[in-house]
């Protein structure tokens, strides 16, 4: 019984993956197609109607037809090497920062096209951090994989009617953001903050990475594992006080969401999403506090938020800001129609890039934030879109432009471990794995926090040894 449902499995694979294959653009004399193949992880119905829509209008411009396929991110890989082998690939492929630099590893990209988007729209005009994301490193050579375009960033969503009960002043780092939330829970018995805390869980790992990077903590470094430095060491004693500053018990991100939701946290570790559903424009997610029933705009109104954290004096003199988050990119596979694929991205980061954007506008914030003669010009433009294409209030409208032109610096310091150097596989598979999250019992449990990042050190440099 076993053997037959793998057979079926592959049966079901091959055919998804021919299906996919056939409506590739890439032939061997691209030059004559007049059609940009375009794969997109933006797949829900709504999100592939207004990305056809923006497709539409560059076919207007150009006469230069687009089929949008929607498609998860392991389906991505998978295609993509089985059309490399065929010859028959897609044009322009929209996705994330690690995969486009594996991809580049492979050889499966034409890097050349790339490279000729970004000095025409000008390298200034990129987030530098989102450049770096997916440059690969070859010896003294660094090559460009992919044109950055979206993603999003982790914010510090808090209570400001609770700070101010608590006594408590904005924190700018994570020793005081430690600080605020264990007197917040001592002071008014509510949880300080809310974020992904449970042992061995993909929540943990990203709160992990989240608060260690922003207190200028480093996974590895040009090879050299060191999670186990004093900033990490100091990291994971404020990661241990944040998580026993809830009086609900360990979370995941879910329910450290439904906790801020429900006003029984005074702040919440959560990305850019949450945005549209503190102001009631999300159906599916509504505010559910008991000042939210009488006026569901409460939550929206009662919140500041905190876009960028200082790493502090005791990280070291060249740490930066760091957020955690994650990055699209256009790339475009070897053997492509690479003038077309040209002409599209160059449309989809340009005219078309503000309505590219409201795809899903919490989710999709600009990492290419203007024109050399308007720098701000799509950050600004950002911010007045609906939160959707069925949602006509802003950004700038519910939070003001504050928030936006905050948002921006959020985004400037994306961040993820690795990312941009050899050591982004090595990064990739302690988060997938979840490496560091194993470790959190003994933290929890009291162990030193120096002992704890020793530990994660060895494991870390176990899986290195094993690559």
């Amino acid at each position: 019984m076993q053997r037959r449902i793998r057979s079926s499995a592959v049966v079901l694979a091959l055919a998804t993956t021919t299906a996919l294959l056939a409506a590739c653009g890439g032939s061997s004399e691209p030059e004559e197609a007049s059609t940009v193949t375009f794969w997109t992880p933006q797949a829900t119905p709504e999100r592939v109607a207004a990305q056809e829509a923006v497709a539409a209008r560059f076919t207007e411009e150009t006469g230069i037809e687009v089929e949008v396929v929607p498609l998860a991110a392991a389906d991505q890989d998978q295609a993509l090497v089985t059309g490399a082998a065929s010859g028959e690939v897609p044009d322009v492929i929209l996705a994330g920062a690690s995969q486009v630099t594996s991809w580049q590893a492979q050889g499966l990209l034409d890097t050349d096209v790339v490279q000729e988007v970004i000095d025409t729209l000008d390298p200034a005009t990129f987030n530098q951090n989102a450049l770096g994301a997916v440059t690969v490193q070859d010896g003294g050579a660094s090559t460009v994989a992919a044109v950055p375009s979206d993603g999003w960033v982790h914010l510090i969503a808090y209570r400001t009617d609770l700070l101010e009960d608590a006594g408590i002043e904005v924190p700018t780092t994570v020793a005081e953001l430690a600080e605020a939330a264990t007197t917040i829970e001592q002071e008014l018995d509510v949880t300080g903050l809310a974020l992904g805390t449970q042992s061995g869980t993909a929540s943990a790992t990203e709160g992990i990475e989240s608060i260690f990077q922003s207190a200028g903590c480093q996974l590895v470094t040009d090879g050299a594992v060191t999670i186990d430095a004093p900033e990490c060491a100091e990291a994971a004693g404020y990661f241990r006080e944040l998580r026993d500053s809830s009086v609900a018990g360990d979370y995941d991100v879910e329910s450290a969401r439904a906790a801020y939701l429900a006003g029984d946290a005074a702040m919440l570790l959560f990305s850019t999403h949450i945005l549209d559903e503190l102001a009631n424009l999300d159906e599916a997610v509504p505010p559910s506090c008991q000042e939210c029933a009488d006026d569901p705009a409460f939550l929206a109104e009662s919140s500041g938020f905190i876009t960028v954290l200082d790493p502090g004096p005791g990280s070291g003199s060249a740490a930066s800001p760091a957020q955690f988050g994650a990055t699209l990119a256009y790339a475009v596979p070897a053997r492509a129609n690479s003038d077309q694929a040209r002409q599209y991205i160059e449309y989809v980061l340009g005219e078309g890039y503000a309505d590219t954007l409201a795809v899903a506008t919490e989710g999709r914030l600009p990492l290419r934030t203007g024109t050399p003669e308007n720098p701000t010009e799509y950050l600004d433009a950002w911010g007045t879109l609906g939160f959707g294409p069925n949602v006509e209030s802003s950004v700038a409208e519910v939070y003001g432009d504050d928030l936006v032109a905050a948002m921006g610096e959020g985004m400037a310091a994306v961040s993820r471990w690795g990312q941009g150097t050899p050591d982004a596989t090595l990064a990739g598979l302690v988060a997938t794995q979840g490496t560091l999250a194993q470790q959190l019992d003994p933290l929890y449990a009291g162990t030193d926090p120096a002992e704890v990042t020793r530990q994660m050190a060895a494991e870390v440099t176990a899986l290195q040894q094993d690559q």
